[in-house]
């Protein structure tokens, strides 16, 4: 049976408080389930919508990562806050990327860490 989890990317160099950094992530969560393929949103249902959330070090690196994953045919939800509290208005969090199986998924962002 193929391992289904999503990642979601987090821009380091913002500081996000916790609080900040857990809704944008969640936008992102919710944002590329919504646009995957509703047999790839089963699959990882079935299996505890693992989710693993990584860190980029700027806006620079997110695009990249954007860029690959769109390459390899991942669905992938870019996050622009809107600039209520702790950011400017447009300001690029995160992304998130699947769900989709998970060696697809690390061939793009194997070399990150997690956030800690």
């Amino acid at each position: 049976m193929t391992d289904y989890k999503q990642v979601i990317l987090v821009r380091d160099d913002l500081k996000l408080t916790k609080g900040k950094m857990s809704a944008q992530v969640s936008h992102a969560s919710v944002g590329a389930v919504l646009k995957s393929h509703k047999d790839d949103v089963k699959r990882w249902q079935d299996q505890g919508m693992k989710k693993v959330v990584l860190r980029v070090k700027d806006l620079d690196e997110l695009l990249a990562f954007k860029r690959k994953a769109e390459d390899a045919g991942l669905v992938v939800s870019l996050v622009t806050d809107a600039g209520h509290t702790q950011l400017e208005p447009g300001t690029v969090t995160c992304l998130g990327i699947g769900p989709d199986s998970s060696a697809k998924i690390d061939k793009v962002t194997g070399s990150l860490k997690l956030i800690s």
